[in-house]
């Protein structure tokens, strides 16, 4: 498939840890291992985020409110309602768009789409 060149300079990412397998980990309610394991890949991923976005805030010259406004806006949001986000956005797209989108790109997705802040 003709991948886009920007792909190239990304960082590789890992192919089995997909929003796909992520999703169907995510979609297992009744299993509390699958539970924990969707609960903690999206609080890595989120906090990961957050982090990096603070981190690189303090090396360039982004206005201090534009980091902020990355950890301010999930404030008093449940984890599992943002897993219940994730996973009713994920069953929107195709399976094999999912494989080939990695986990942090969804996620990370999902939740600015619900939880912007402007």
């Amino acid at each position: 498939h003709d991948a886009l060149p920007i792909s190239q300079a990304a960082p590789p990412v890992d192919p089995t840890f997909s929003a796909y397998s992520l999703a169907q980990t995510c979609k297992q309610k009744t299993d509390n291992v699958a539970q924990g394991q969707c609960v903690g890949a999206i609080r890595g991923i989120i906090h990961g985020y957050q982090y990096g976005v603070l981190f690189l805030g303090q090396r360039s010259a982004l206005p201090a409110n534009e980091t902020q406004r990355v950890s301010l806006c999930l404030r008093n949001v449940q984890v599992s309602s943002i897993v219940d986000e994730f996973v009713a956005d994920a069953a929107q797209v195709n399976e094999d768009s999912l494989k080939h989108t990695p986990a942090e790109v969804a996620v990370l997705g999902s939740v600015h789409m619900h939880h912007s802040c402007n």
